[in-house]
């Protein structure tokens, strides 16, 4: 494997808002049939009401998602976004926009299927690491307040033992 392809592979593991539970082997995998592809600013990655035929996974620079009527958020390196119109095959509810040149895999749902049928705990990690990702920008939508009101714990307190 190349070094630019590890260095990769380090940006998008190592992400707070990426796919958290792949392991190093997904990754590698991901990248082996991942499309590399190049934007430049102002250039749509994503068009609202436009089917996404797979996801994007930012590499380098930064992308803009615009819903009418909403706040915009941007993605930077390591962050995943067409995944909602992948889960769904609907329409995608967002545009996101490049911020500037912007590099990313390209991963098409017919190489995603693929992957995930010969590697079903690669679905499994996956699939769990969009669907964090999705809780996770629901509750920012939501804000601090629904967190407190439904007395959710914080996601640490899931995954951490109880200390005593």
């Amino acid at each position: 494997m190349s070094k630019a392809i590890e260095q990769e592979i380090s940006v998008l593991s190592s992400s707070k808002r990426g796919l958290a539970y792949l392991t190093a082997n997904d990754w590698t995998l991901v990248a082996d049939k991942a499309s590399r592809v190049h934007f430049k600013e102002g250039a749509i990655l994503i068009q609202k009401g436009k089917r996404a035929n797979g996801v994007y996974l930012l590499l380098k620079g930064s992308a803009r998602v615009v819903i009418p009527g909403r706040p915009s958020r941007t993605l930077g390196p390591g962050e995943i976004c067409g995944e909602m119109s992948f889960l769904e095959d609907f329409p995608a509810s967002a545009s996101v926009i490049a911020e500037g040149n912007v590099e990313a895999y390209h991963l098409d749902r017919p190489t995603l299927q693929s992957l995930f049928e010969l590697f079903p705990h690669l679905a499994s990690r996956f699939y769990r690491s969009l669907a964090t990702n999705l809780s996770h920008r629901l509750r920012e939508l939501l804000g601090p307040a629904s967190e407190l009101s439904a007395g959710v714990p914080k996601p640490s307190a899931l995954t951490e033992p109880p200390r005593n």
